[in-house]
């Protein structure tokens, strides 16, 4: 059994993967609810539909498929954000 740190980054990326698959599954089955529910009871699933189930769906399959990126993007502005920091000389000088 592999104990390195890449071992143990490819098991939580597999653990972040099953996570956001079963958020998308749960989040989909009241939107499945809501297009197959008879006509008047629409308005009651309106608003949470709209504006919870939808976008959490929409942003964990966005992640699932385009998350390479972000992090990619994610991890590569913090790495200039720290070079940046570490190469201004900071002076500390008290003020009167």
């Amino acid at each position: 059994m592999a104990t390195s740190a890449n071992a143990a980054h490819i098991v939580n990326r597999g653990i972040t993967r099953t996570v956001f698959r079963w958020i998308h599954i749960v989040f989909a089955i009241p939107i499945l609810g809501y297009i197959y529910s008879p006509f008047e009871k629409l308005p009651d699933y309106a608003f949470r539909t709209r504006f919870i189930f939808v976008p959490v769906m929409v942003l964990s399959g966005l992640w699932m498929w385009k998350g390479h990126v972000v992090r990619r993007l994610i991890s590569r502005t913090a790495h200039i954000m720290v070079q940046s920091f570490s190469q201004k000389k900071h002076s500390i000088s008290p003020k009167i």
